[in-house]
């Protein structure tokens, strides 16, 4: 099993999944939830597998109007920059001399090889955490154990207690865990700030001859 098709499709077999699935599609079908159903998986697409070379972690889609689309921490064109994500701009500009873009779309990070995967995968509109405990913890954590049997080196960046909480899924030896409190504006400062992961990041590619991550977000 090497692809997240697959592992999608192994699990969609199980009880948990099915309960899960028919729990979202009927919140669909009655309220609104993000990100459009298209976009669930948008992580997983549009950073396969055989791709994965950093791993950042979130908890909830976003749950504002517009702005989820199936990627942790970014947000679909037009949309305002959220505050930990304007605070992730602030690390990149201290540490590597990245300019803070126009915009919080982090397609071109997905394309690289990182993987910006949520806990929780959807959300009810103007309702945080209101998916959590369904099911979708389960799936993700499957997630995070079939990357960390990847042979290739990975980083995990891990922000804040939640996603330092799935730790314990990451024992491969190969791979590299960064920690660090939640880039929110409640926690930024408290060790979010200076912690330098993109540049452990980036060295820790380099040393295992992978081509390191252009974390730089361009204008659109």
């Amino acid at each position: 099993m090497n692809h997240f098709k697959d592992i999608i499709e192994e699990e969609s077999k199980k009880d948990y999944y099915k309960n899960l699935h028919d729990f979202v599609y009927k919140e669909y079908d009655e309220k609104t939830i993000f990100p459009e159903k298209k976009n669930i998986f948008a992580a997983l697409k549009y950073t396969p597998y055989e791709n994965v070379k950093v791993v950042i972690l979130g908890q909830d889609p976003y749950h504002g109007l517009g702005e989820a689309h199936g990627m942790a921490f970014s947000v679909c064109p037009g949309i305002k920059t959220p505050p930990s994500l304007q605070n992730i701009y602030k690390e990149l500009n201290q540490e590597l001399g990245c300019y803070i873009p126009n915009n919080g779309y982090l397609m071109k990070w997905s394309r690289q090889g990182v993987l910006l995967l949520n806990s929780v995968l959807t959300v009810q509109k103007d309702m945080p955490a209101s998916h959590r405990g369904k099911g979708w913890e389960i799936f993700t954590d499957k997630i995070i154990e079939e990357v960390n049997k990847k042979d290739t080196p990975v980083v995990f960046m891990l922000w804040g207690s939640f996603a330092k909480s799935k730790r314990y899924l990451i024992t491969n030896p190969k791979h590299l865990i960064l920690e660090a409190p939640h880039p929110s504006p409640f926690s930024a400062r408290s060790g979010f700030f200076g912690c330098n992961h993109f540049i452990k990041a980036n060295e820790f590619l380099k040393q295992n001859n992978l081509e390191p991550i252009d974390w730089q977000i361009e204008n659109i």
